[in-house]
């Protein structure tokens, strides 16, 4: 509403002077003040706050009438009359200068434009000189205790009981009266005034007094305490024609304040707080409307003791009330009792260091100009004593006159919601304040607000003014900015009104904001001016003359691309509507203006209407359209006039006016008609009371149908219905939403210290007929922490704004200045949740039904579940804390209200957590025992949650039963792979299991599992792989392994820890076992490597129990969907197309495999030459046929299971990455190499470009096709060394026929001689080979081709398993195959790694061992030497520094 910003600005006063000024008093626009000191009468302007002149008393004269006291301006600011100690009144006149005589004057450049245009333009940019003069003194004779001008005369009261009414022009003994308070009658009520009770008034006189206008009558504080209102029952002030009402119970009066607006009175008591009144119209009684008083919640410091209120202040709009106290201090509230500022708290009243500031004691405070301002006169002895504190401090260096706290007057800043002055601002979904030269708006940057129709809003733009082009609202389309623009930030956006309209025509009056959020105007004094945040630049008039002879009288709105202004023109003296475009230049000629009756008070648009209200007291209600597309231009066509004076006493009490949809019989259809759209009602806040004007639909509604679209008559209005009481703000919107017709067609009320109200549509469910008890509409009141300045009806959102403070003490001293005394304050955004407020009111009157449609739209909502939360927090709260048992309570209901959605476990444990333990009980006595809700977590496989109950359950549980739902969760997580969860259960366990469980365990958050396959135990094991653990984060798990194999004695601690630890080891041990029994070798990596599982200790111990291979086809089978990896395949288009060139082709291709990318390639290829002696004619097929004997000297491409391809690369023979990795890499291999080594002549010499023919492509796509994911690769190689090193030689035979490594075979069968050995490992061996080359020669033919490789080995375990000789066919491929697979010999493989180990030198760690030929593979591996694969394997993805036993 009223926000302060920034420090106060002190004025100091020009002139030497030893009296204090302590009295001030606006004239009736508040562009001039009096300021009184004891014989000193100064007249100041409001912008520039600058001293006018000054009239000082002479000492004779000042010795006859007294100090000043009071001053009063009369209404026309012709004369000052000010109240004197002795009793007299003096009278000033303000004498004008003349036309060309200013204070100050602006200096204009040469060529200006500002210059004198219009009469009294000039006068209005700067301060006019004034002269006072003073008339004939009027002696009064007794003490003055109040002034109160009223129209041509003067009211002055006396401490002797009088009523003095003086005419302002003569003031002398004829033009006078005294009536005596005695001759007033004072009742409790006018009824009763006559015959009734009467006040025995003797000795009392009126302490103070104020005239309200729509009340017509005087509130007055008398001098006993008491408060009353005085009402003249004629014209006439006379004392026959006096009447007064009293107030009951109340004799602590000290002053008293009106709202003309709310026909309100505040009187300020001895107590501290502030009495608001209002009168009754049916009996004329005075009745307590509301109270203004600090809360002990809030102020617990200082609420009962701030002394006695000294002032009441209402703003020039009547929006807000300031109050100050004896003690000091301000305070102000809006005019229903919403708390906004107070400075006797927080950082107003206390320093950083937490000692108390002395609150400033205020003498005199007035409102500036459109509230802008405070201005406010300390309090002079304060004053006095902290300049003597300066000026010993100083030295007496600085005079009193020059010294910073030389007597002046302190003007604070605000800034004000537009809803304050422009009412038709309630229909946006933005925040928009002003400050008297700033825009503050909530509304996002426009190139973020979403716009589906144009993706680059910089094509359209209008030849006019370079802006993109409004396009006409749909009514139906949700206009919401979305909650990332309206929510974004904390941050204003705020907007410098252009100075240029400033300099003539402050203040800003009237602000208004467009409904997309992009465009503002501004009306000042004279004319407006309007802004587009699109081109960032601001539109004036560009005649001036037209400016300045038009002012806003109703408020300024927007309609689709036009201002709607209501103006009145000076030049034909008429009240008009006019309608500018905002695309045009600000021009009258491009105006489209309607003549208007009467003087028009507020103005308000919806849909394609505006409503009018106007000073006779009636509505009016015009129709607008667009025409012309090229220039576009606005028709205005009268439709309906609504008289209201029977209704509104005095127009001025109309507060807002607004056009809705909202009708009270809603709730009978669900199918909504056109009426959804249609101007049903007319909502008017009448000072407070919201007056409800609906449409009477009683009539014949046949001849709607039948009558043409075009024709305007619209259906009369019923009489009017008041729906609500103390409303100071409307919310309601005209779009439509059918999935949230509880929101959008509901009408919102702000309602001061009351919250908020919101009166809600009641629907009936699934189409049936609603129950003839049903309400169609119901009122729910609401409590809310923040000022409401805006609704986002969709997205179930309050905006608002709060006052935060900066303090700034770093000038310490014995006098602080007034930066360190006065944080400085700064207004933030804010918003607030209201959804669950209105679900629980609902739930309490048995409209369960209505919770659950209206909760259902909104449960996509972002912080629905907060919602949830929120409302099961706030009950529980209540009821669990309440003293009293409660009949009926709430939270069951609450509890099964939640059930009905799926979140309704999170929400119960969330809550929970949040609440203090001893609310637990009576909680889950409501929503059902936590460990049902544990378990139904768990079937709902919400592990997370069910963590949280776990929390929940080792508070209210023994340990036992935590320790059984632990290993529950437990297993679960290990189940699904939930490492995070199963690092946090572990603790949990250990720590329930010591005793050391001082604080719950946090709620595990949900880490996605390590994305490079997670094998983190390598690092602190002697493997490092480069291409999968580097890349892991190094901190991110820190968890401790949690128990070491008995392989000594490491297990230490106390028994209870050894015990806990064994228990972990057992469920870990379990799992592991379960892991391999399923052949889940995936899983038991991540398992490993995430929990730090000693898998290689674990495995030794289970060498010949759960580690042995039942099925070696089975297991094959399961690695190869585990891992991803392709079952080898046959390329038949190779075999009957030879090749060209072949020893270049088979060394290129074993490349292309090996490579990874074609630098890598270019690499590999720049270091390797073929090797010496082969003979380059010879085709693939001729090599496919040789004997063992040239298997050393053969090229191979055997290390195809190096290729670290993509995954997507063996998905199709002919996709991009093969055409990629086979072509494209091998041209840049071939050219590069072709300029190195001259005998290789693979560049054909009539072209650039190498040809490969298809049958060759298909062969490199199929080794391609082959190979599995590289990550893939990596983890078999890990599982495989984890498995050697157990031991576990038939896992090891089975990995290595996955990988098709016939190393690791060979190694295998080696280690099979050993006497360590068991016999039924080589049986197995044996029979597992047996089986798979039984099902690869029947189902999967690729194998049969790498059998044939290891068909030594095999024929060697052949022999060591039996003793008999195996026919050699038995593993001899069928067919063709055998010949492919021949070039697979390992002599290949050997003559491969030749060829890769010269170019780079062997990594550290590794001695590379004498190569062999093929004939030396009858001797078994030596166990000193590592594996040829594990050498290759070093030189591409890192070393393998281990040895194997």
């Amino acid at each position: 509403m009223y926000f302060l910003t920034g420090w106060p600005r002190r004025l100091l006063c020009p002139l030497r002077s030893e009296e204090e000024p302590f009295h001030i008093q606006p004239n009736s626009h508040r562009f001039y003040f009096a300021v009184l000191s004891e014989t000193q009468l100064s007249i100041w302007f409001s912008r520039p706050s600058v001293l006018i002149v000054s009239y000082i008393e002479s000492a004779t004269a000042a010795a006859q009438f007294g100090s000043y006291q009071k001053a009063e301006w009369k209404p026309d600011d012709s004369k000052i009359a000010v109240a004197t100690a002795k009793g007299y009144i003096l009278l000033f006149d303000v004498l004008g200068g003349r036309d060309d005589k200013y204070l100050y004057e602006p200096v204009y450049p040469r060529g200006s434009t500002r210059v004198k245009v219009t009469q009294g333009y000039k006068e209005e940019q700067c301060a006019p000189a004034l002269s006072l003069v003073m008339n004939r003194p009027v002696d009064l004779e007794a003490p003055i205790t109040s002034l109160q001008s009223l129209q041509d005369n003067l009211l002055v009261c006396t401490t002797d009981g009088y009523l003095h009414v003086l005419h302002w022009d003569g003031l002398g003994s004829n033009g006078r009266q005294a009536i005596s308070l005695t001759a007033i009658p004072f009742s409790l009520d006018l009824q009763s005034s006559r015959g009734g009770p009467s006040l025995d008034l003797g000795g009392v006189f009126i302490h103070c007094m104020e005239y309200c206008v729509t009340l017509d009558g005087f509130a007055v504080v008398l001098s006993d305490g008491r408060l009353g209102f005085i009402t003249p029952l004629s014209n006439t002030i006379t004392a026959d024609q006096l009447q007064g009402v009293w107030a009951a119970d109340v004799n602590d009066g000290t002053c008293v304040a009106v709202n003309n607006k709310y026909r309100l009175m505040a009187f300020g008591c001895a107590s501290g707080s502030v009495l608001v009144y209002m009168i009754d119209t049916a009996t004329g009684s005075m009745q307590l409307s509301h109270k203004l008083e600090l809360t002990p919640k809030h102020y617990p410091d200082i609420y009962n003791k701030t002394g006695p209120v000294k002032l009441i202040r209402w703003s020039p709009d009547y929006s807000v009330v300031m109050v100050t106290w004896e003690c000091g201090g301000l305070s102000l509230w809006s005019v229903f009792g919403a708390h906004l500022i107070c400075t006797l708290g927080e950082d107003f009243a206390y320093r950083s260091d937490g000692t108390r500031k002395d609150p400033i004691k205020i003498s005199s405070m007035s409102w500036g100009a459109e509230g802008y301002h405070l201005w406010v006169i300390s309090k002079k002895q304060e004053r006095r004593r902290q300049e003597e504190e300066l000026q010993q401090q100083e030295g007496d260096t600085i005079p009193p006159a020059h010294s910073s706290l030389q007597p002046g007057i302190l003007q604070f800043h605000f800034i004000k919601s537009a809803l304050t002055v422009n009412p038709c601002m309630s229909n946006q979904e933005q925040v928009l304040l002003h400050g008297e030269d700033r825009l503050f708006l909530t509304c996002g940057d426009p190139t973020q607000v979403s716009s589906s129709s144009e993706a680059h809003p910089r094509v359209h733009l209008h030849p006019r003014d370079g802006s993109p082009l409004h396009r006409p609202p749909n009514p139906d389309s949700s206009l919401s900015q979305g909650l990332s623009t309206l929510l974004g930030h904390k941050h204003w956006h705020v907007v410098q009104i252009h100075s240029t309209y400033l300099e003539s025509n402050w203040p800003i009056r009237f602000a208004a904001i467009d409904t997309a959020g992009q465009c503002m105007a501004v009306a000042g004094r004279r004319g407006f001016a309007h802004y587009s945040l699109l081109t960032r630049k601001w539109k004036l008039f560009g005649n001036i003359s037209q400016e300045q002879n038009m002012t806003v009288t109703g408020g300024l709105a927007w309609w689709n691309d036009f201002v709607v202004v209501a103006c009145y023109n000076f030049v034909e003296q008429q009240e008009q509507l006019r309608l500018y475009q905002r695309s045009t230049n600000l021009d009258n000629a491009f105006a489209s203006v309607t003549k208007l009756h009467s003087h028009t008070l507020l103005l308000n648009v919806f849909r394609d209407m505006v409503i009018l209200f106007r000073a006779d007291c009636s509505i009016c209600l015009y129709s607008l359209e667009k025409k012309d597309v090229q220039n576009p231009t606005a028709s205005v066509e009268l439709l309906q006039e609504v008289s209201m004076s029977r209704y509104i006493p005095h127009p001025a009490l109309v507060v807002s006016v607004t056009l809705t949809s909202v009708r009270t019989e809603t709730g009978i259809t669900l199918k909504a008609p056109q009426q959804a759209c249609m101007a049903e009602s007319i909502m008017l806040n009448l000072a407070g009371q919201l007056i409800m004007l609906q449409r009477d639909r009683s009539g014949p509604q046949v001849r709607e149908k039948e009558t043409p679209v075009n024709t305007k008559k619209l259906l009369p209005f019923c009489p009017p219905v008041v729906l609500a009481q103390c409303v100071e703000n409307v919310w309601t919107t005209c779009r439509s939403n059918r999935k949230k017709r509880h929101l959008l067609e509901a009408l919102w009320l702000s309602c001061g210290e009351a919250g908020m109200k919101v009166w809600l549509p009641l629907f009936p469910r699934d189409h049936r007929k609603p129950h003839s008890f049903l309400s169609r509409r119901i009122m729910l009141p609401f409590h809310i922490n923040i000022y409401p300045l805006a609704v986002l009806f969709e997205d179930a959102l309050v905006l608002g704004a709060t006052n935060e403070t900066v303090l700034y003490d770093g000038l310490q001293g014995s006098s602080e200045p007034l930066e360190a005394l006065i944080p400085y304050c700064t207004v933030e955004r804010t918003s607030q949740i209201y959804l669950h407020h209105i679900l629980r009111q609902l739930l309490v009157r048995n409209l369960g039904e209505q919770a659950l449609m209206l909760a259902q739209s909104c449960a996509s909502l972002p912080y629905f579940p907060h919602v949830m939360e929120l409302m099961v927090h706030v009950v529980l709260e209540e009821e669990a804390t309440s003293r009293e048992p409660i009949p009926d309570p709430l939270l069951p209901t609450v509890a099964k209200f939640i059930t009905e959605f799926p979140l309704f476990l999170q929400t119960i444990v969330h809550c929970a957590r949040k609440t203090e333990y001893a609310l637990w009980n009576y909680l889950f006595a409501a929503v059902g025992n936590p460990k049902d809700l544990f378990e139904e977590c768990l079937i709902a496989q919400d592990l997370d949650t069910a963590a949280s109950y776990l929390i929940i359950l080792q508070n209210m549980e023994v340990p036992a039963v935590s320790r059984q739902h632990a290993t529950l969760l437990f297993n679960t997580a290990l189940e699904q792979g939930k490492w995070d969860l199963c690092r946090h259960m572990i603790r949990f366990l250990k720590a329930i299991g010591s005793g050391e469980m001082e604080t719950p365990p946090p709620t595990p958050t949900t880490h996605e599992p390590s994305t490079t396959g997670g094998f983190e135990f390598f690092r602190n094991r002697s493997i490092s792989l480069s291409q999968s653990a580097d890349s892991i984060t190094t901190g991110k798990f820190n968890l401790q392994k949690t128990f070491s194999m008995p392989s000594g004695p490491s297990v230490k601690g106390r028994d209870a820890e050894c015990a806990e630890n064994m228990y972990i080891d057992m469920m870990l041990w379990r799992h592991a076992r379960h892991l391999l029994e399923q052949v889940r070798l995936r899983d038991l990596g991540c398992f490993s490597a995430q929990l730090g599982f000693e898998l290689i200790g674990w495995l030794c111990r289970e060498r010949n129990r759960v580690a042995r291979v039942d099925d070696f086809v089975s297991a094959l089978k399961r690695l190869h969907k585990d891992f991803l990896w392709p079952f080898p395949v046959i390329p038949v288009g190779s075999l009957s197309s030879p090749l060209k060139n072949g020893r270049c082709r088979t060394v290129l291709s074993t490349q292309l495999l090996k490579s990874q990318s074609a630098d890598n390639l270019l690499n590999n290829g720049m270091d390797t030459a073929p090797p010496k002696g082969v003979p380059t004619n010879h085709t693939w097929l001729d090599r496919i046929g040789q004997g063992p004997k040239d298997l050393d000297t053969a090229s191979s491409t055997h290390s195809n299971q190096h290729s670290p391809q993509t995954h997507d690369a063996f998905l199709s023979l002919l996709t991009n990455k093969v055409e990629e990795y086979s072509v494209g890499s091998a041209t840049d291999l071939t050219e590069t190499s072709s300029m190195v080594d001259g005998d290789w002549t693979m560049v054909d010499e009539n072209a650039s470009t190498l040809s490969l023919s298809q049958a060759e492509l298909e062969h490199i796509s199929m080794e391609l096709a082959n190979k599995g994911p590289h990550k893939s690769q990596v983890q078999l190689r890990y599982l495989l060394h984890v498995f050697m090193e157990a031991g576990c030689l038939e896992w090891c035979v089975v990995i290595g026929l996955i990988l098709r490594d016939a190393n690791v075979i060979k190694q295998v069968i080696g280690f099979l001689d050993s006497p360590e050995v068991p016999r039924e490992t080589l049986k197995s061996v044996k029979s597992g080979l047996l089986a798979v080359d039984a099902w690869a020669s029947t189902d999967c033919l690729g194998y049969k081709p790498f059998l044939s490789i290891i068909q030594q080995q095999l024929q060697q375990l052949m022999d060591a398993a039996a003793g008999e000789q195996v026919p050699p066919e038995s593993f001899q491929p069928s067919g063709q195959s055998s010949k492919l697979g021949g070039s697979e010999g390992l002599g290949g493989a050997a003559m491969s790694r030749a060829e890769d180990s010269r170019g780079a030198p062997p990594p550290l760690g590794l001695a590379l061992p004498t190569l062999e030929p093929a004939a030396g593979f009858t001797r078994p591996p030596s166990e000193d030497c590592p594996p040829d694969e594990t050498e290759e394997q070093g030189e591409e993805e890192g070393s393998y520094d281990c040895t194997l036993s």
